[in-house]
């Protein structure tokens, strides 16, 4: 199944460190790690705003229907913009448009598109309209906004995506007791931290889920937290197979396993469960105690027609049948799948197929968070 991990493969064109070796600081706010289904206010939830007609203006949907928006701001987070003059909210509704005159970048639905063959990878687009505009950096980052608002409590009506319980009672124990935790993370591009903004290069610098955990579980817990990531671009889970023992040197108290999107060109849910089930079955013949956290992933692009959707909600069922003592599922396929119901793919993209932006890593580690709270 060589030729799955080939087709879906998309470079990161962009590492972290900077040539002086230093990222630049990103500010950590614990507020961005509550779970956002269990609070009233949305922090930098990301919207792209696009003119679909000559005759309207840009706009772009939220997830809940604001109470009161309180900042939207450029995705540098250095601009603040004004209500009536930078974007209008319409009261009891979703949406949010941009008068004339406004600041806040806008696009085309044609600036969204390529020619066939016009760049590096190939993204056909299901109606045969020509590719998806490729990210390789910071295109998607620079062409969103953020907006924070307040709304309703309990409108999220999709169920909880933390599985809460006895899975990872070790990790949260030792985390308890503030005690040193290994976190070993083993996955795709994703993993690897693409298309967050400080691994792309570009304010606010926000690091990738994986670092976002780490920096919350210690801020939370008061524990050291040492983090591997042996995380490889365009790699599924033959390959995690393969390379198992990587994780296994580490000694890891937990490992999360992060899977999937190169996967769903084709491979089987059954091939991928056996696949996950041999990477955890390796780890514990060596390190018994370890506990896992397994990753049902973000939805891609439903536009490219390289992927199979059917396959993403088949992946996190077999990875909720895996499930048990010690071993826990982090359903990002329901987050996202809840967030398309009302946002676009192009709201949460990082890089206009299969990576997620800035806030959709944040999205990760609060779902990672909440698995390991007592």
């Amino acid at each position: 199944m060589r030729e799955i991990a080939a087709t879906t493969f998309l470079a990161c064109a962009f590492n972290l460190i900077r040539a002086d070796g230093i990222p630049p600081a990103w500010p950590f706010d614990p507020a961005l790690f509550k779970p956002f289904w269990q609070t009233n206010v949305m922090h930098g939830e990301s919207v792209l705003f696009v003119k679909e007609t000559p005759a309207a203006n840009p706009s772009a949907s939220l997830l809940f229907v604001p109470t009161k928006v309180l900042a939207v701001r450029d995705p540098s987070q250095a601009i603040t913009y004004t209500e009536g003059r930078d974007y209008i909210l319409k009261p009891g509704s979703r949406e949010i448009t941009l008068p004339e005159g406004s600041r806040i970048t806008f696009k085309l639905p044609q600036d969204l598109i390529r020619p066939a063959k016009s760049q590096r990878y190939a993204l056909t687009r299901r109606d045969g309209t020509g590719e998806i505009l490729f990210g390789g950096g910071h295109e998607y980052h620079d062409m969103q906004a953020t907006v924070t608002y307040e709304h309703a409590t309990g409108t999220w009506t999709d169920t909880s995506p933390a599985v809460r319980g006895e899975e990872l009672a070790r990790t949260r124990g030792l985390l308890k007791r503030k005690a040193p935790v290994t976190i070993t993370l083993l996955g795709d591009s994703i993993s690897t931290g693409c298309n967050a903004s400080g691994w792309a290069k570009a304010a606010p610098y926000q690091p990738p889920y994986q670092d976002l955990l780490a920096m919350n579980l210690k801020a939370v817990h008061g524990s050291a937290v040492t983090l591997h990531n042996f995380s490889v671009g365009g790699t599924s889970t033959d390959w995690g197979v393969k390379n198992i023992d990587k994780v296994v040197a580490t000694r890891p108290d937990l490992v999360i396993l992060a899977f999937g999107m190169n996967d769903s060109s084709g491979r089987p849910a059954a091939q991928y469960r056996a696949n996950i089930l041999a990477m955890i079955e390796a780890t514990r013949r060596t390190v018994p105690e370890a506990e896992f956290i397994l990753v049902a992933p973000m939805l891609g692009n439903a536009d490219w027609i390289t992927l199979k959707q059917e396959l993403f909600p088949q992946y996190r069922d077999a990875l909720a049948s895996l499930c048990g003592p010690g071993i826990a599922l982090a359903d990002m396929t329901k987050v996202w799948s809840g967030m398309l119901k009302h946002k676009k793919d192009r709201d949460l993209t990082g890089n206009g197929v299969n990576h997620p932006n800035d806030f959709g890593h944040r999205l990760y580690a609060q779902v990672l968070s909440a698995l390991l709270r007592e």
